[in-house]
């Protein structure tokens, strides 16, 4: 790291160390360093899933609820392909970090994650204090919905052809209705996703966040682009309602409000980095 950033990464030191409760807002370039796809762009996503290249079927037109109907076998080729991937990945040391911080603060921490890979709750984050505001691909709905049942994923398991990123046998069905089940993952254009889950996490956010000491947090924000906003909003929301610091750790989008902390670097190495300074000035 140059000297520039090697400033941020002490200014972010003393920002942790100093605070009394941890908010982290997580995007999708928080898996890239565990080595999950990046689907930033649709060459990043074809590049994961050729297939749907040969297709011509982008990430946005893929992440839609109406190929559950118009194409089962597509769909959850797709959705079963990531729900394998994602279980078969191990979250990368940077989860062990953050969580080290958030045991250290005297008012706790939250995660707000538009990430759909429970890694965080997998590293020993409590569901409690975790946010997932696109939902989760480790619980899944009635794709009618026939009601507002959400349900575990956890003994689904869906044979992908690699070739094709086709599913095959039997898919999974709704419990209460028996038509096909589908991820209580939000997704575009999706006027059927069951809320109720992410709701009561955001319920538990906001009784926290109204907890949170005025200029007593501080937001370690990791990997969230400007494409689907939601997290880095998240991020600077809290920070104008509680006071505090933001620390934003984006290899691409590094860009903060005014007095903030931006480090253009990927999530495992800043946070390492920030973890050995933090070490150095407490003598561990």
């Amino acid at each position: 790291m140059n000297n520039e950033t090697t400033d941020t990464i002490e200014r972010a030191a003393e920002a942790i160390n100093g605070a009394k409760a941890l908010l982290i807002c997580a995007g999708a370039g928080m898996g890239v360093d565990s080595g999950l796809p990046d689907f930033r762009g649709d060459e990043g996503f074809w590049n994961a899933y050729p297939p749907l290249r040969q297709l011509g079927i982008s990430f946005v037109e893929m992440a839609n609820p109406g190929w559950f109907e118009q194409d089962p076998a597509l769909a959850w080729g797709f959705y079963g392909h990531r729900l394998n991937l994602y279980r078969d990945t191990s979250p990368h040391r940077g989860f062990e970090i953050l969580k080290g911080w958030a045991e250290n603060m005297s008012h706790g921490a939250f995660v707000f994650t538009s990430n759909v890979d429970g890694h965080f709750q997998r590293s020993g984050f409590s569901d409690d204090t975790v946010l997932e505001c696109h939902g989760s691909l480790n619980h899944l709905q009635c794709s009618s919905p026939c009601g507002y049942s959400i349900w575990s994923a956890h003994t689904t398991r869906v044979e992908v052809d690699e070739e094709t990123f086709r599913a095959s046998g039997i898919l999974p069905c709704c419990p209460d209705c028996g038509t096909l089940a589908r991820p209580n993952v939000l997704m575009f254009g999706d006027y059927g996703w069951v809320p109720h889950r992410s709701h009561a996490q955001e319920s538990r956010f906001r009784s926290w966040m109204a907890s949170v000491p005025d200029g007593g947090l501080v937001v370690v924000e990791l990997g969230a682009g400007t494409a689907v906003p939601t997290v880095r909003y998240a991020a600077e929301r809290a920070i104008d309602s509680a006071g505090g610091t933001l620390i934003r750790i984006n290899i691409r989008e590094p860009q903060v409000p005014r007095g903030e902390i931006g480090i253009a670097a990927g999530a495992l190495e800043t946070l390492e980095a920030i973890e050995e300074r933090i070490n150095s000035e407490t003598g561990n």
